[in-house]
């Protein structure tokens, strides 16, 4: 069951991280993937800033999650 939560908040925060930087590729794997990997890239910069960590489903671990997801998106436009 929390195997599945992850898929469902990894590909709410992808569709929205797309949205936000306006992609035209938007697709339910696509967002999967990069609401996952925006997570843990998120979960990362805010463990070594000291300012959160995922640990939990709340709204700060949302926004943390979805800043990883934009970044990723923004770190992939540039390569």
């Amino acid at each position: 069951m929390n195997i599945l939560l992850w898929i469902l908040f990894g590909a709410l925060v992808g569709w929205i991280a797309s949205l936000i930087m306006k992609s035209k590729r938007r697709g339910i794997i696509r967002n999967i993937v990069v609401g996952l990997l925006g997570a843990v890239i998120g979960g990362l910069l805010a463990s070594l800033l000291g300012i959160g960590s995922l640990d939990k489903f709340t709204v700060e671990g949302f926004v943390i999650a979805l800043g990883g997801a934009v970044l990723l998106i923004w770190l992939l436009r540039r390569l």
